[in-house]
């Protein structure tokens, strides 16, 4: 069954006065645990879609050195000649930073 922003936010509001585990609570009002229990938690902030920019529309006194990721007031420049094991490391260590 699907809700409305308007429903979930009933459910919700209930939920919290009720000061019970929101598990109990779901199972308790014949709601899906699962899905109310996502409810709970915090949203992520949608993530920007990634655009390809094919390396020919890119003069070539432009092309990059270095690939900067930035993420709010973080700013990470990876050479380009790193190698496949340096860049799982440094993707991982974002993960685990972000």
């Amino acid at each position: 069954m699907q809700y409305n922003k308007e429903e979930k936010e009933m459910w919700l509001e209930d939920w919290q006065q009720s000061g019970k585990k929101a598990w109990t609570y779901a199972k308790e009002n014949g709601l899906i645990p699962q899905t109310f229990v996502s409810w709970t938690k915090p949203r992520r902030k949608t993530e920007q879609p990634l655009v390809e920019i094919p390396a020919g529309m890119i003069p070539s006194t432009h092309m990059a050195q270095e690939i900067i990721i930035e993420k709010g007031e973080v700013k990470i420049r990876i050479p380009l000649g790193i190698g496949s094991s340096e860049l799982r490391a440094v993707m991982e260590g974002l993960g685990a930073a972000l």
